[in-house]
């Protein structure tokens, strides 16, 4: 029995990427899925740049984007033709090694995170679900079962990464407060023609609500995601021709072949918490919301990637456990705020508002693109939905500042030097953009794996970084420690507080 194993429980893109870090990490977990195989449902769409940043610690970003098409033009279309368009190109330029927003379907995700885990010696454990557990304060007693064999083994942490339906919540008795949208969706692949089949990101508009319209690399073939007609959306079987008139009406597009087709309901909800003793959740098994703004998914990878980095740390004897309970103080109030954004775009755009209407065919297609025609707005913009804004500035493992950057932000990326790159390493180090002091090479040569010097210039400037500061960084690349004047006594306090120290 090895009781330093983490059980991850689902094999969705939260877990997959969970089950990644691990084991780029130095921790071998085990992950199981009681489905056959990778899912063929592809509800997520978007890749957002936060996203691609943690994978390039992974290793396989650029094998993301060669596989996804970069949304270049979005047009706004009402009744079939535009009425209006704007270009996103690179909208964050400048703000992420990744400035642009990414079409890559969850189905072919899911299958490239399945390779590259693959590739790190782990096999998702397809076919086995989650019976039952128990943790008895020391470890965390699972039963699996398998086809008509059950195994029971005993792990440090269970991770329950199994989505909406959790097992994992249910077995911990977490309440998971929200509701549901009445209106039931749609998502199809289809081979068509149109004036939306254009090799760009369509939002076609109306009464009858919005359909999305795009491209899918993999398959050559055209993404459909809409609402389903009222009229139909509580018949016991719903297929394609439901909705092909809302197709042809909003979105001028005429379907000659249905590859694919399915039907979802979308929630809002977020679990009263993310850790109970040796239980963990993430991704939907801890919130799920609204598709406005493409941010599900990466918030499931976000939160693997919070949490992979300080079970391996804790479990390789690089930290203390406690930092395992800043979890979910990080990821929680990111996941309410969300949840509530979400629900307020949501239902102003989808016609759950009073001015549902005016806001799809008055406010969208004409406020929108005026607004992104400013610089200020587009890095903005870029800012909030790249999720690059999200910090923990209130956690406590980030303390002090330097420069125009806090402990708890995201390192702020300098082109011009790619300050990104030693975060492949994916554990702690110190930056400093200028010159290194004899007191911080000592220390760091002591206790720290790694300590960088960028030399100083307008780059790390107008980044906001400090001359001569120091900045500790965490694995996952957020300022842990910050300090003006390289106080190395004081870093040494923080690294004996969490015991962070180089194994």
């Amino acid at each position: 029995m090895d009781e330093t194993q983490v059980l991850i429980v689902g094999a969705g893109p939260t877990g997959l990427a969970l089950a990644l870090v691990l084991a780029r990490s130095g921790v071998k977990p085990r992950i199981v899925d009681q489905h056959a195989g990778p899912g063929e449902a592809s509800r997520a769409i978007v890749v957002h740049a936060r996203t691609l940043e943690l994978y390039r610690q992974l290793g396989f970003a650029d094998e993301v984007v060669a596989k996804g098409i970069k949304v270049e033009t979005v047009h706004l279309r009402e009744r079939g033709r535009d009425v209006a368009r704007f270009e996103l190109g690179d909208i964050g330029e400048g703000l992420s090694p990744f400035p642009f927003v990414l079409s890559f379907p969850q189905d072919d995700h899911e299958r490239l995170l399945v390779e590259r885990l693959k590739d790190a010696g782990v096999e998702v454990e397809w076919g086995t679900e989650l019976v039952s557990f128990e943790d008895d304060g020391g470890a965390v007693r699972a039963v699996l079962r398998r086809g008509d064999g059950d195994e029971t083994a005993r792990f440090a942490y269970l991770c329950g990464c199994d989505g909406a339906s959790s097992a994992v919540r249910k077995g911990l008795g977490i309440g998971f407060p929200g509701g549901t949208y009445d209106d039931v969706f749609f998502v199809a692949d289809v081979e068509a023609t149109g004036g939306a089949v254009n090799g760009d990101l369509n939002g076609c508009l109306g009464d009858a609500g919005i359909l999305l319209v795009l491209p899918v690399r993999s398959s050559g073939t055209t993404r459909l995601v809409g609402i389903v007609p009222e009229e139909v959306r509580d018949r016991p079987e719903i297929d394609f021709d439901d909705v092909r008139p809302v197709v042809e009406d909003l979105g001028g597009v005429s379907v000659e072949r249905v590859n694919w087709f399915s039907t979802y309901h979308v929630h809002h909800r977020v679990a009263d918490r993310f850790r109970q003793g040796r239980a963990f959740l993430a991704g939907d098994a801890g919130h799920i919301h609204s598709p406005a703004g493409g941010q599900g998914m990466n918030t499931g990878v976000g939160d693997a990637v919070n949490l992979g980095w300080k079970l391996a740390a804790v479990l390789l004897g690089k930290a203390d456990a406690a930092i395992l309970d800043t979890y979910e103080p990080e990821r929680i109030p990111f996941a309410r705020t969300l949840v509530a954004t979400t629900d307020r775009a949501f239902t102003g755009i989808v016609g759950g508002l009073p001015g549902g209407h005016l806001i799809r065919t008055l406010l969208v297609p004409h406020l929108v693109p005026f607004a992104l025609g400013f610089s200020r707005v587009r890095k903005a913009a870029f800012r909030v939905l790249s999720q690059t804004r999200i910090n923990y500035r209130e956690s406590p493992l980030s303390q002090g500042s330097a420069g125009e950057v806090s402990a708890g932000e995201r390192l702020p990326w300098v082109e011009s030097l790619d300050n990104f790159e030693p975060l492949a390493s994916l554990d702690w180090q110190v930056h400093v953009y200028g010159t290194a002091g004899e007191p911080l090479r000592r220390l760091a040569a002591a206790r720290l794996p790694r300590l960088v010097e960028f030399p100083w210039g307008e780059g790390p400037k107008a980044a906001g970084l400090a001359e001569n500061a120091l900045y500790l960084l965490r694995p996952d690349g957020y300022v842990a420690f910050a300090a003006p004047e390289q106080d190395v006594a004081g870093l040494g306090r923080y690294m004996d507080t969490f015991k962070i120290e180089r194994r």
